[in-house]
């Protein structure tokens, strides 16, 4: 399926496009059998532009491990990875087993539907789901996957520098206002089709931990972690900037847990950014040694290059992800 280009301008207020579907969705945008929701922003032209941000060469992978977390939230399986010496020869195979919501991971959009419809984007039912491969991952991957430009939101250093105490492992909320102030500070502009990358520290939090404290977090009664608000303000902030995709450095990209007093309910973000608009959403990449460039040279967009797995059907990938300037 080659990338559809999109010539309309779509207001917030215009939402839904289809009357049939939940509240805020926009399916049907880029056509009824679309696959790829706005990763269709990245057309050659979006990406010619995005590839005159590679001036240095240097490169910076954005994956943590897929060993990390070693104690994964959410009742998530760890990996695993089973080492075979292939007798009598002196040869290795290796078996790996792992979640793809385990690590680093892009969420497809097989991944969350919306709750209470209970379809996933441009409508899709779990029967659909179930015996197809119908917007799987592997579509992403045969449309040259999520490459572009990329701008990081360094929030944790932000707040560092202005004496906010901040904790990725709390259930703090990064608000709409302290982003707005992040790209004032670093002088940032977005694009259409920009990816956006939001630094909160957690990876940061979590490798300074040791193994019982590792161990301790899953167990919590609450899966407490840091990330943006989920509000209308912060809903439609983002339609506006009509990001091709959007991803954090926590477990997940909203506050967690996704659901409660903190957050608004018609504004799950999981809902309308994955579900209703098509927007891939990316948790748990590795940001320490990008946010450390990026303050060094005091730049904050890079080009990116990232490859889902071609795993036909899948729901989720790890990124495959490096940052190039």
């Amino acid at each position: 399926m080659a990338a559809i280009k999109d010539t309309t301008t779509v207001p917030f207020d215009a939402l839904p496009l289809d009357p049939k579907g939940p509240r805020g969705n926009a399916w049907g945008r880029f056509g009824p059998k679309d696959e790829l929701g706005t990763l269709n922003f990245l057309t050659p032209g979006v990406i010619v532009e995005a590839a005159r941000e590679i001036r240095t060469g240097v490169r910076i992978s954005l994956d943590w491990p897929l060993s990390m977390p070693s104690y994964p939230s959410f009742n998530r399986d760890p990996f695993k990875q089973q080492i075979i010496l292939r007798h009598p020869n002196c040869i290795y195979d290796d078996i790996l087993s792992f979640n793809s919501q385990g690590s680093t991971q892009w969420d497809g959009f097989r991944h969350y539907a919306n709750q209470k419809s209970r379809q996933f984007y441009n409508g899709h039912t779990t029967d659909e789901i179930e015996s197809s491969d119908v917007i799987g991952i592997h579509t992403v991957a045969e449309n040259g996957g999520i490459t572009g430009r990329g701008v990081l939101l360094d929030f944790a250093e932000w707040a560092a520098c202005k004496s906010i105490s901040v904790s990725a492992l709390s259930s703090e909320a990064i608000t709409l206002e302290q982003l707005k102030q992040v790209i004032k500070d670093h002088n940032l502009e977005f694009r259409k089709g920009d990816i956006l990358f939001i630094r909160c520290g957690f990876t940061a939090a979590y490798n300074n931990l040791d193994d019982k404290q590792r161990e301790a977090i899953p167990q919590r009664p609450s899966p407490d972690f840091s990330g943006v608000e989920a509000t209308e303000g912060m809903v439609r902030w983002l339609w506006d900037q009509q990001f091709a995709a959007v991803a954090g450095d926590a477990p997940s990209f909203e506050r967690a847990p996704i659901r409660g007093s903190h957050a608004d309910p018609d504004f799950n973000l999981h809902e309308w950014v994955l579900a209703g608009w098509g927007t891939p959403i990316g948790e748990m990449f590795d940001l320490e040694k990008l946010s450390q460039h990026c303050k060094a040279t005091g730049r904050y967009s890079f080009f990116l290059s990232s490859m889902p797995l071609k795993v036909v059907g899948g729901v989720a990938s790890p990124p495959n992800a490096f940052a190039i300037f």
